[in-house]
C-alpha cells in the first residue's frame, strides 16, 4: 500500500517537475516496484514542430530519465547509475498521442547485480531500447538509452 502511495506521488512529482513538464511528456503510471513506467506524449501546439509533426526534441527528453530512475530505485542503496549515451532513430513523423513503456524484469536487475558481483567487474553499461508508439501501435521513434553502473563511489565521480 505505501509503496503504491509513493509511486503515485513520484508520478505527481514527475508530472510537475518543470523540466519534465516542459517535454510535453507526462507519466500516467509507476509500477510500485518501479519496473515498469508508462509515459504519455500528447501531440499539441507546445510539442508541434514547424511542419506540424510531434518535435523530435519532445519524443525524446519525453523518454529520457526513467532507464536510470528504474535501476537507482529497483537496485537500491549501494548503487551509482548514470545515463552515459543515447541515440534515437525516427522512423515515422508524429501526428498523434504517442506513448511509451519501459520495463525491467526481475532477471535483468539480477543480471546487473551478478555482473557487478563478479571478480575484477567494478562498473558495466547497460543497454535499453524504448519504443514511441501511436495508439494503433505503430512505432514511430525508438530510442537506446546506455546506462553506466557501478557499485564504487568514487569511480563514478
Amino acid at each position: 500500500m505505501f509503496d503504491a502511495l509513493r509511486a503515485r506521488l513520484y508520478r505527481l512529482g514527475f508530472n510537475l517537475f518543470p523540466a519534465y513538464r516542459g517535454t510535453g511528456g507526462r507519466v500516467t503510471y509507476i509500477a510500485p516496484d518501479w519496473q515498469e513506467i508508462r509515459v504519455k506524449l500528447p501531440h499539441t501546439w507546445r510539442t508541434r514542430n514547424y511542419v506540424g509533426t510531434t518535435f523530435g526534441g519532445s519524443m525524446y527528453a519525453a523518454v529520457d530519465p526513467f532507464y536510470m530512475m528504474m535501476l537507482l530505485k529497483t537496485l537500491g542503496d549501494g548503487y551509482v547509475v548514470w545515463d552515459k549515451e543515447a541515440e534515437i532513430r525516427f522512423k515515422k513523423p508524429g501526428r498523434d498521442t504517442l506513448y511509451a513503456t519501459f520495463r525491467l524484469t526481475d532477471e535483468e536487475i539480477d543480471a546487473i547485480r551478478a555482473e557487478l558481483a563478479a571478480d575484477g567487474t567494478d562498473a558495466i553499461d547497460r543497454h535499453f531500447t524504448v519504443d514511441l508508439v501511436d495508439d494503433e501501435g505503430t512505432v514511430h521513434a525508438t530510442v537506446r538509452k546506455t546506462v553506466y553502473v557501478t557499485t564504487d563511489r568514487e569511480k563514478a565521480v
